[in-house]
């Protein structure tokens, strides 16, 4: 992580209790979360499926995609195009949760 200079400002303690708390983590929060380069998080992002809502991701959300990937779960995410997804059943698991409490 410090190699990489987009991350140099992102503080893993910082991102590890955003991530404790279930809040949303952008590309650089979860490129150090994931233990990846900046430049993955950002191909991940804009991969189809993959539960990005509105450029942040849910870290649970992640881990149900990343399993799901490997495939010990049968319920897929559904595919995205953009920020167009808006629906919640249209939604990461997490955004809808939060769309449908407010």
């Amino acid at each position: 992580m410090p190699q990489d200079k987009q991350l140099r400002s992102i503080k893993l303690k910082d991102v590890l209790e955003k991530r404790r708390l279930d809040q949303a983590l952008n590309a650089k929060e979860f490129a150090v979360a994931a233990g990846i380069s900046y430049s993955t998080a950002r191909e991940w992002f804009r991969l189809p499926g993959f539960p990005v809502f509105r450029r942040v991701i849910f870290w649970q959300d992640f881990v149900r995609w990343r399993t799901d990937q490997n495939g010990f779960h049968s319920e897929k995410f559904p595919h995205r195009n953009g920020d167009t997804a808006t629906t919640p059943s249209s939604l990461p698991p997490r955004a809808a949760q939060i769309l449908q409490q407010a």
